[in-house]
């Protein structure tokens, strides 16, 4: 019982958090149909307050999306006899297949570099590399232009002043995932910065799935390759077939 008391009453010490932020999403599930065009997702969010709003420093919002992170392999070209071809390259060991940031001022003015570190907000930290050369110059090169490449694909996104922020209180953004997502768990993290440093953080997840019909007509041509080509020619004789006999039917 001594033992219960003294620990409730350390927790009754600690110091409540001065800003917390309370955000949501205007949906929490994606489904990938035979005609998805990509998706717009809504942030929201207010903080709540347990002190009077600082007056010596501005509050920050910064929301992210990350999506399932994949390996890849970034090769440089070179012209070799008059021709292109692939000559280094380097092994990136996780990188996420879509990466979105949204802030209320550009990113490298309202984040210290160190809470960028420890947070990997920035597009190029949420990037893990594989160590396949010692020149960090030489990784750093390939990492950005594997960046250059993934934002012209709309999967890589920075909207520096994208985030609406209300009297420091109420916040809202929008961010868009093209058609080309795959699926998986999203991750989406609203982050509070005063000062350069993150002040508070919550994290939500996005499920981006294939709709039931897809996903089975997906597993099938993997699983099963032999039964999806029959299925696919059945369709063709049958769809084929019914058409010829509507047309002859409205002939006569």
């Amino acid at each position: 019982m001594r033992v219960l008391m003294i620990f409730v009453f350390c927790l009754m010490a600690l110091p409540l958090r001065a800003e917390q932020v309370i955000a949501g999403l205007s949906q929490n599930r994606v489904s990938l149909t035979v005609n998805f065009e990509g998706s717009e997702i809504l942030i929201f969010g207010a903080v709540r307050r347990e002190a009077p709003l600082p007056e010596e420093s501005e509050l920050n919002v910064i929301v992210t999306i990350e999506g399932p992170p994949q390996e890849t392999v970034v090769w440089r070209k070179a012209r070799r006899a008059g021709i292109w071809v692939n000559t280094d390259s380097q092994d990136i060991r996780a990188a996420p297949s879509f990466y979105a940031v949204a802030t209320t001022g550009p990113l490298q003015d309202i984040l210290s570099p160190d809470a960028d570190l420890t947070h990997r907000i920035s597009t190029r930290l949420a990037i893990f590399e594989a160590r396949g050369m010692d020149d960090p110059t030489v990784r750093a090169t390939f990492t950005e232009a594997l960046i250059r490449i993934r934002e012209g694909q709309g999967l890589y996104q920075q909207h520096d002043g994208g985030i609406d922020l209300e009297r420091e209180t109420l916040f809202s953004t929008r961010l868009t995932l093209p058609k080309t997502i795959v699926e998986g768990r999203y991750a989406a993290r609203i982050l509070l910065v005063r000062d350069g440093q993150v002040i508070d953080e919550v994290e939500t997840v996005i499920n981006v799935q294939k709709a039931v019909l897809e996903r089975w007509l997906t597993n099938l041509a993997y699983d099963q390759p032999f039964i999806y080509g029959a299925l696919a020619l059945f369709l063709a004789v049958f769809f084929g077939w019914g058409a010829s006999a509507l047309f002859r039917l409205l002939q006569n």
